[in-house]
């Protein structure tokens, strides 16, 4: 029966929020995972599993046996991944959209960056970025039933750049940021893979209002009626830890890259979302 939602990047940090949104929602889940044990732990039993490389054209093409709908929540963003960025987060995701048109799969929800702003791109040469444009750009041509949604930072960036009694941030971050719970990706992303009306649509996600970096410290403080103080660090040394540790590992200068768009978020963008 042609019914399941299959879903990339399951196991992820929005991804175990999509696949237990749709549970709770009583729709069939089939996960695509290369190690269906370790998913299992965290995914528990109920959804079905389909184990294969991403990076293996024949194994997507089989995955979607059964399949209604698809959601594409893959990220490279991770010390032992980074390296493959292009092939995880641009390579897979074309031949899934190929394979999709091939077995007649019409409805893709694709989980991308906040918003296309191509100067700002350009500006920061931001890679990802450069890959995701690329995908939209695939589904705009497609005739398939697609919904793009535009991911802002999640809110745990904020609880990630405490330490102790300080919100440290490097550059002291943009005057407002838009941000969002893993859990709401993963329940927005679940609506919109089971509805038919968002085609060609791309929406952005977004808490009820945007954040600036000192008043997340005020908040925090109330909350944890402790002092939380709000300190700006600057980027230099980041920037030199990343160039000396590029030829070992990008993560780091992937990670230098993130924390600019951090600080250079269009103000006017952010307003948005309030």
């Amino acid at each position: 029966m042609t019914d399941k939602v299959l879903v990339f990047g399951g196991t992820g940090n929005y991804g175990k929020y999509i696949v237990k949104s749709l549970l709770n929602n009583k729709v069939p889940v089939k996960v695509f995972t290369r190690d269906k044990k370790r998913a299992e732990t965290k995914l528990g039993n109920e959804p079905e599993y389909f184990e294969g490389d991403v990076l293996e054209k024949e194994a997507i093409s089989n995955s979607l046996t059964n399949v209604k709908s698809i959601i594409i929540s893959l990220s490279a963003m991770h010390p032992k991944l980074i390296r493959k960025q292009k092939e995880i987060e641009h390579d897979a995701v074309m031949t899934i959209i190929d394979e999709a048109e091939k077995k007649g799969v019409k409805r893709i929800v694709f989980i991308s960056i906040y918003d296309m702003q191509v100067e700002l791109i350009e500006k920061l040469n931001l890679e990802v970025g450069f890959l995701k444009m690329a995908i939209e750009g695939r589904l705009k041509d497609s005739n398939l039933n697609w919904t793009v949604l535009g991911c802002p930072p999640s809110y745990e960036i904020f609880t990630r750049f405490t330490r102790k009694s300080s919100l440290i941030v490097p550059g002291g971050g943009a005057p407002l940021l838009p941000s969002i719970a893993p859990q709401d990706v993963g329940e927005i992303a679940a609506q919109a893979a089971i509805r038919d009306d968002l085609g060609g649509k791309r929406l952005h996600m977004t808490f009820s209002e945007p954040f600036a970096f000192p008043d997340v410290a005020k908040r925090f403080s109330k909350i944890l009626n402790r002092k939380i103080k709000y300190r700006k660090i600057p980027l230099i040394g980041l920037k030199i830890a990343s160039i000396i540790s590029y030829p070992f590992n990008p993560y780091l200068r992937h990670l230098v890259k993130y924390v600019g768009l951090l600080n250079n978020f269009p103000i006017e963008l952010a307003k948005q979302a309030a």
